[in-house]
C-alpha cells in the first residue's frame, strides 16, 4: 500500500508519481550515478513492470540500479525513465506557476501563484491526471481527461468522421463518450445503395473494436462510453448486446432513460420505439439525434414497434444483474437539472459516467482531498480551511481552460462558450473514519448533506466572484441560468447565491463533479473518490514472502488497539448494502451539478427483483445515473457465438444440464472444448480422440480464486473425468480467455487416448501453481486458476470413491435460470472467504488485481486506472 513520508512519497505512491505525473526527461542517456529513476524490470509487451531505484554505477550504456527493496539490477539506459521532478513539492511549484501564468496582471499572478501553491501543498487539492502531467511541462499535452463527441451523422461518411474524431482523441490519452441514437435502426432502407442498414448497434461494434486497437501510453486501451436513448428501435438489442460474446467488448454501455419511460414503467403502459422518417426533406442536414428537436421542426416520426415498458425495463435490470451493464442514465432529469439546459443539452457522459457533456464537451477535473481537512483537536472538519481551499480551487480549474492547448477547434469553441469545470473530492471514507462516522448510516447522510452543501456553496460563490472580475461564460443568460433544476435548489438553500449570480454572473456553467480518482488517490494514499475503502487488509507478494498488510488508517488503529477488531465505522465496499451505496450517492448528488462516478456493490445473492428496487430507488432519490456490480455477476453470463442452434439442439438432443446450470449458458457445440476436432472430417480426426456424446453428467465446483469466483464444471465419460469447463471473469477479459484456453486443453488431454490416470496427472501438474496472489488459508488456500482446477478434480475423484451413485442437489443461486435437477454442486470455500469482486489481469503490472470500483477498472496493486 502506498504510504506518505512527510511530504515525500514512498512505495507505490512514489512509483505512480514518477511514472505518470512527474515531469519527464526524454533523454534517458543523461542518466548518471545518484539519479532516482524508474527501471524496466520486466520487458514484457503486455505486462511490463517498472521499479523505483537509484543509479549506483554506469559504464557506457549499461547501468546498475539499487531498487527501493535493496536489490540491485543491471540494465541499459534505454530501459530507464528519467524525471526532472523527484518530489511532489517540485510538481506543486510547476503547477502553481503554470495556472497562475494566465493571470494578466503581474501582481495577481504572484498572488495566485502563492495561493495555488498553498492549496496544492500537502495534497489538499489533487489535480486531475492530465493537469498534473502536462501543465507547465509541455505546450502540446492536453489538460483534459475526457470528451464527448457529437452523435454520428447517419451516413457512412458521418460514421467514419466520428471514428476519426474518436481515434484522434484516444490516441492523445482522452476517453470518449458518444450517443448512438442518431443512427438509423437495423434493417432500415438505405436509399441509393438498394440495401438496408446493419443498425446502430452494429456500428457501435465498430467503435468498440477500434477502441480495442488503440493503446494509450503503451499500457492501456482507449476508454469508450456508448449510450442509446430509450425511444430508439434498436434499444432492446443494445441492452443485451454484451450477452453475445465478441460484439462489443471495449466499451461501457448505458441507456438514456426519460421521465416518460419511468412513468410508463410505473403505470404499466406501452412504450413506442420510433425513429425519424429518413425520407423527410432535410434529414441528412437536420437530424442530429435529438428527437424532440426533430419534432419541433414538424418532421415526421415513424413508429417501428410498441413494447410493454415494464418488459423493456426488466430487460435492462436483468442484464445489469447478470453482467453489470448497461448502466442507466436518467437523461431527461439530467437535462432538467443541468445549468446548460437552455443552450447546450447533455447527450452523453464520459466513459466513467461522472461527467455529462454536450457535443464537443470536455472534462476539466481536480479533487479536494478531504482526509486533509480533519481537525484532530476539535474532532471535526476544519470547515473554514475547507471553504478557503474550495474557493481557490475553483479559480485553479478555471485557469486550466485558458492554459491548455486545444487540438480540436470545436473543443475550444465549446469550452470557451461554457467554461465547464468539475471540482470533486477524494478521501471521503478516510475522513469519515477519522470522525467515527459509519459510511452509509443515517448519521452519515446528515453529515454528507452538511459537507457537500458547504463545498457547493463556496464553489458557486467563488465562480460568481471570478465572473465579476473576468466576465461570465459566453452563453450566460442570468434569467435562464437560474431556472435550471439545480440552480433552483441552490437558491432555495442559499439565497445569497441567487443574489451573487444576479449581480456578478457566473464564470462557469457547472463547477462540481465527483470523478473516480483511482491513480491519483492511490498516489496520495487515501480512499478514492467518494467510495468506501475496497478492503482494509490485503496480501502482498515480496521477496520476503506472501504477507498480510493493512491500509494505513486501519494499521494505525490496530497498533493503538492490539488484539481488537476494527470498529463498525471501518466499512468496506462489499460490507455495505447496495441501498446504502445508493443513499450515499443520492445525498452527494443533491449538491453536485454534474454527476457522480459510483458503483453500488451488491452481494452475489442479490436478486433481479432486488436490482429493480435499487434502480427505482436511485430514480426516486434524484440520482442522475446508477450502476450496480453484483459480486460474481461477471463470472456468470449468458453467452453465445451464434444465433443458430447447435447441431445437437437441432437434433432434439438433451442439453448438458450441468454445464447449463453452472454458468447460465447453453453451450453451442462450437464453444465446447474439443468441438473444433469434433467438427473436422472423420478422416482428419485422430482415432484416439474420444468424441463427445450428446449427454454427459458431472458436477460444478464453485471456487474462490485470486481472480474472483470460478465455476468449474467437470463432466464424466464412462465414470472418469472427460472435459472441464472454466468460467472466470468477464467475457472479453484476459482472465476469461486464459481460463477458457485452460479448460479446452484439459478437456483435450482427458479425452485423448486410453491412459487410466489422466485426472491424477492433471492434479499433479496443476496443483500448487502460483501467481501474483492467493485466496484462503491452509488446505483451502487457492494459488491460481490452475490450482483451483486441481483442487476441484481432487474433490471430484474423492466423491466418486465415496458415492457409488451421483447425488443430485439443487443449486440455489441458479434456480432462477433452470427448473431441471442439477448434478452434484460442490463448493470449495477458503477458511475466511474474502468479500472481493471478480478480478482481471492488470495491463500495467500483470497481477490479478484489476477490480471494478467507482464505475472504473482500477488496479489495487500498482494503482493503474483505466479512467485516469
Amino acid at each position: 500500500m502506498a504510504t506518505l513520508r512527510g511530504k515525500g512519497l514512498e512505495g507505490l505512491s512514489e512509483k505512480i508519481f514518477l511514472d505518470r505525473y512527474a515531469w519527464k526527461n526524454a533523454d534517458s542517456n543523461a542518466a548518471k550515478v545518484g539519479d532516482i529513476v524508474l527501471v524496466l524490470t520486466k520487458d514484457d509487451p503486455k505486462f511490463p513492470a517498472k521499479e523505483v531505484g537509484e543509479v549506483i554505477e554506469r559504464s557506457g550504456s549499461s547501468v546498475k540500479v539499487r531498487l527501493r527493496s535493496g536489490d540491485i539490477v543491471e540494465s541499459s539506459v534505454e530501459k530507464l525513465t528519467l524525471t526532472i521532478e523527484k518530489t511532489p513539492q517540485e510538481m506543486w511549484a510547476r503547477l502553481a506557476a503554470a495556472m497562475a501564468s494566465v493571470e494578466k496582471d503581474p501582481q495577481k499572478r504572484l498572488e495566485w501563484e502563492r495561493n495555488f501553491q498553498y492549496i496544492l501543498d500537502d495534497w489538499k487539492l489533487v489535480p486531475g491526471g492530465r493537469i498534473a502531467a502536462g501543465a507547465g511541462a509541455s505546450e502540446e499535452l492536453t489538460l483534459f481527461n475526457c470528451y464527448v463527441v457529437p452523435s454520428p451523422k447517419d451516413s457512412r461518411g458521418g460514421i467514419m468522421q466520428t471514428l476519426t474524431e474518436m481515434t484522434e482523441i484516444m490516441a492523445r490519452g482522452g476517453g470518449v463518450g458518444m450517443n448512438l441514437s442518431s443512427l438509423r435502426p437495423k434493417r432500415s432502407i438505405v436509399a441509393g445503395v438498394n440495401g438496408t442498414s446493419s443498425g446502430s448497434v452494429s456500428w457501435g461494434g465498430l467503435f468498440s473494436y477500434t477502441t480495442g486497437l488503440i493503446e494509450q501510453g503503451g499500457s492501456r486501451r482507449g476508454a469508450l462510453m456508448m449510450m442509446m436513448n430509450d425511444w430508439h428501435p434498436d434499444v432492446q438489442e443494445f441492452i443485451t448486446v454484451k450477452q453475445t460474446m465478441g460484439q462489443v467488448t471495449n466499451a461501457n454501455l448505458s441507456v438514456c432513460v426519460s421521465n416518460a419511460f419511468m412513468h410508463a414503467v410505473k403505470e404499466d403502459l406501452d412504450w413506442e420505439l420510433v425513429f425519424p422518417d429518413t425520407k423527410e426533406d432535410g434529414y441528412d442536414d437536420l437530424w442530429t439525434g435529438d428527437l424532440e428537436a426533430w419534432k419541433r421542426l414538424g418532421k415526421k416520426v415513424v413508429l417501428y414497434k410498441t413494447v410493454r415498458a415494464r418488459d423493456m425495463w426488466h430487460t435492462i435490470i436483468e442484464s445489469a444483474w447478470k453482467s453489470a451493464e448497461p448502466g442507466v442514465v436518467f437523461m431527461e432529469y439530467y437535462n432538467q437539472m443541468s445549468n446548460s439546459w437552455y443552450f447546450n443539452p447533455i447527450i452523453s457522459t464520459n466513459p466513467c459516467g461522472e461527467q455529462g457533456l454536450p457535443a464537443w464537451g470536455v472534462c476539466n477535473l481536480s479533487a479536494l482531498n478531504l482526509s486533509k481537512f480533519y481537525d484532530e483537536e476539535k474532532h471535526d472538519v476544519a470547515w473554514n480551511e475547507l471553504a478557503k481551499v474550495t474557493r481557490w480551487s475553483v479559480r485553479f480549474l478555471d485557469n486550466v481552460i485558458d492554459k491548455t492547448p486545444y487540438h480540436f477547434e470545436e473543443n475550444e469553441r465549446n469550452q470557451k462558450r461554457e467554461r465547464r469545470i468539475g471540482l470533486g473530492t477524494m478521501g471521503l471514507a478516510e475522513l469519515m473514519i477519522k470522525l467515527g462516522i459509519r459510511y452509509g448510516s443515517p448519521e452519515s447522510l446528515r453529515f454528507l448533506d452538511k459537507l457537500y452543501s458547504l463545498i457547493a456553496r463556496e464553489a458557486y460563490l467563488a465562480s460568481s466572484e471570478i465572473a465579476a472580475e473576468k466576465g461570465s461564460f459566453e452563453a450566460f443568460d442570468a434569467e435562464l441560468y437560474v431556472k435550471s433544476g439545480f440552480m433552483q435548489h441552490m437558491i432555495d438553500a442559499f439565497p445569497e447565491i441567487g443574489e451573487a449570480v444576479a449581480v456578478g454572473g457566473m464564470r462557469n456553467v457547472t463547477v462540481l463533479t465527483q470523478a473516480p480518482t483511482g491513480s491519483t488517490g492511490t498516489m496520495v494514499g487515501t480512499s478514492t473518490g467518494i467510495e468506501p475503502y475496497f478492503a482494509f487488509e490485503y496480501f502482498r507478494q515480496s521477496r520476503l514472502g506472501f504477507d498480510r498488510q493493512f491500509v494505513p488508517i486501519a494499521q494505525q488503529w490496530k497498533d493503538a488497539h492490539p488484539g481488537e477488531e476494527l470498529p463498525d465505522y471501518f466499512v468496506t465496499a462489499m460490507s455495505l448494502s447496495a441501498e446504502d451505496h445508493i443513499r450515499v450517492q443520492a445525498a452527494i448528488q443533491h449538491w453536485v451539478d454534474s454527476s457522480i462516478s459510483k458503483t453500488a456493490n451488491a452481494p452475489a445473492d442479490f436478486t433481479v427483483e432486488d436490482t429493480k428496487r435499487l434502480y427505482e430507488l436511485a430514480f426516486e432519490l434524484g440520482c442522475k445515473g446508477v450502476t450496480i456490480y453484483r459480486d460474481g455477476s461477471r463470472d456468470v453470463q449468458v453467452l453465445s457465438t451464434s444465433g443458430e442452434e447447435s447441431r445437437e439442439d437441432r437434433a432434439g438432443a438433451d442439453t448438458d444440464v450441468s454445464s447449463a446450470l453452472h454458468d447460465e449458458r447453453l453451450f453451442d457445440e462450437n464453444l465446447v472444448e474439443g468441438a473444433v476436432l469434433d467438427a473436422l472430417p472423420d478422416q482428419v480426426v485422430d482415432k484416439k480422440y474420444k468424441r463427445r456424446p450428446q449427454v454427459l453428467r458431472g458436477a460444478t465446483y464453485k471456487v474462490n480464486t485470486p481472480f474472483g469466483m470460478a465455476y468449474i464444471t467437470i463432466n464424466d465419460l464412462n465414470g472418469t473425468p472427460a472435459e472441464i469447463f472454466l468460467n472466470v471473469g468477464k467475457a472479453g477479459s484476459d482472465v476469461f480467455a486464459m481460463a477458457e484456453a485452460l479448460g479446452r486443453v484439459c478437456s483435450l488431454f482427458l479425452r485423448y487416448g486410453e491412459h487410466g490416470h489422466k485426472a491424477q496427472l492433471l492434479i499433479k501438474h496443476l496443483k500448487g501453481i502460483g501467481g501474483s496472489g492467493a485466496i484462503g488459508f491452509g488446505v483451502n488456500r487457492v494459488e491460481s486458476i490452475a490450482d483451483a482446477v486441481a483442487k476441484s478434480l481432487e474433490m471430484h475423484l474423492e466423491q466418486h470413491s465415496e458415492h457409488a451413485a451421483g447425488m443430485e442437489a439443487a443449486i440455489k443461486e441458479e434456480t432462477y435460470f433452470a427448473e431441471e435437477k442439477a448434478a452434484t454442486h460442490a463448493i470449495v470455500k477458503p477458511h475466511r472467504e474474502a468479500a472481493v469482486t471478480s478480478r482481471d489481469l492488470c495491463p500495467s503490472c500483470g497481477s490479478a488485481s484489476l477490480i471494478n470500483l467507482e464505475g472504473c477498472k482500477q488496479c489495487i496493486n500498482c494503482g493503474y486506472s483505466k479512467c485516469n
